[in-house]
């Protein structure tokens, strides 16, 4: 077999590049493994062009040719006889038909390395692309991990508590509260010692406004705290709560029977609706 073919150290795989998403070769490089000189590669193309559909093989432009310049020789774009040219470029479809006009014995044999060499890199593509593909996936995965993570600590707007579920409703209303960065509006028509207890545990600013009240708990509460005003207004029939001018939640029990019936507390996102009811506050 010929030496050139023997040799170690010729990888056709470095000699074949991706140009409009094709795998390519050089015509110079092609003219080097078939021991022939670059324009009788060319010249053979030009004599058979009708065998040489765009598919198979392509004149690269001058965009391209910079673009390839970078990653290779000079010298290997422009071997035509000392002179500068245009290079052209095959596809695995072209060196095939390449091979059958050349017909030596040095095309078929070089040729056949180089179908190799091009199902070998597809090969090479292929399994890359399945590792990239699984990365994505793990990638995808790891951030629907996250993402279901940070939702695990989001507060949920909504709420529904069932008959006997006294400690986690007063637990959520806590909370609530605690939102709070300066005051708190509070309304329900049936206060009670409860949510002054409540109140007593915060430093924020709290408005209680309600129609009916036990006069008693409230002064023994202004003796000792000064952080809850008391206003009488009958004119409100459910349960709401406003943080800091912001934020609203309606409350389907009066804050006094939390957890003693089903019950549900929700946040309203409407800034509309918090508006108009600020405003009938004034």
């Amino acid at each position: 077999m010929n030496d050139l073919i023997e040799k170690k150290d010729i990888e056709i795989k470095n000699m074949i590049y991706e140009i409009r998403g094709k795998q390519v070769m050089l015509d110079s490089d092609l003219a080097k493994l078939y021991h022939v000189e670059t324009k009788r590669i060319n010249e053979a193309v030009k004599n058979n062009m009708e065998k040489f559909p765009e598919r198979f093989s392509f004149i690269l432009t001058n965009e391209e040719t910079i673009n390839l310049r970078s990653k290779i020789s000079t010298s290997r774009l422009n071997n035509h006889g000392g002179n500068r040219y245009a290079s052209r470029v095959f596809t695995e479809q072209g060196v095939a038909m390449l091979a059958t006009i050349l017909k030596s014995k040095v095309a078929t044999q070089v040729s056949i390395r180089i179908m190799d060499a091009f199902v070998a890199m597809r090969k090479y593509i292929s399994n890359d692309l399945m590792d990239y593909g699984k990365m994505l996936i793990n990638h995808e995965n790891r951030l629907s991990l996250i993402e279901n993570t940070f939702d695990s600590f989001k507060d949920k707007n909504n709420h529904i508590f069932f008959e006997g579920q006294i400690y986690d409703a007063y637990s959520l209303m806590i909370k609530i509260f605690d939102k709070a960065l300066s005051s708190i509006i509070i309304i329900d028509n049936y206060i009670d010692k409860n949510i002054l207890d409540i109140l007593s545990k915060t430093n924020r600013k709290a408005t209680l406004i309600t129609n009916k009240y036990n006069n008693i708990d409230y002064e023994k509460y202004k003796e000792q705290y000064d952080n809850v005003t008391l206003v009488v207004n009958n004119s409100f029939h459910d349960r709401f709560i406003i943080l800091d001018k912001k934020s609203l939640y309606h409350s389907g029990a009066s804050f006094k029977d939390l957890g003693k019936k089903c019950f549900a507390i929700t946040k309203i996102e409407s800034k509309e609706l918090l508006d108009s009811l600020l405003d009938k506050l004034k």
